[in-house]
């Protein structure tokens, strides 16, 4: 089994950049510069913050119906793979007598009525890599989209 970790952290790479890219977004959308764009990306401090301000401003009359589609589209795929990495940022790792992660424990709370429940166990195994994987080449193919819808917008020319 290839090192978990590096997968992991190819995850977090790909992610960040591809987060950072709504700064691009923000701009195009709102028609200011990237430093303005940066302040505002930088002062909503979670990535569900920032994926709302973009659908909002997308879901604005005076956005353009093609850009309201796109920029729709990719942030719902944006918030579908952010389940994996969610999981994989707030999990405990589990190891085996070899030192290879056996299993990923979720640190987070389920309550019912009457217990609580935490850490839903998962093995680490060839199914769960090809998640790990899949999720990882989902990222940087919305990446690809957004580096193209930027790049298509004459109002960042000067941005990029």
């Amino acid at each position: 089994m290839p090192d978990v970790l590096l997968q992991v952290g190819r995850l977090n790479y790909v992610w960040t950049n591809t987060e950072s890219l709504l700064i691009y977004v923000i701009a195009h959308q709102l028609g200011v510069d990237k430093e303005t764009a940066v302040v505002i990306f930088l002062t909503l401090n979670t990535t569900r913050a920032r994926i709302d301000l973009v659908e909002r401003l997308a879901k604005r009359g005076t956005t353009a119906p093609a850009d309201r589609d796109f920029i729709l589209a990719a942030m719902g795929r944006l918030k579908r793979v952010s389940k994996v990495r969610n999981k994989y940022n707030h999990s405990i790792y589990a190891f085996d007598e070899k030192g290879d992660i056996a299993s990923t424990q979720l640190m987070r709370l389920v309550e019912t009525e009457q217990s609580i429940l935490y850490g839903k166990v998962e093995q680490m195994d060839q199914r769960e890599l090809r998640q790990l994987e899949k999720g990882i080449s989902e990222i940087a193919d919305i990446s690809k989209a957004l580096w193209a819808f930027i790049h298509a917008s004459p109002f960042l020319k000067d941005a990029l």
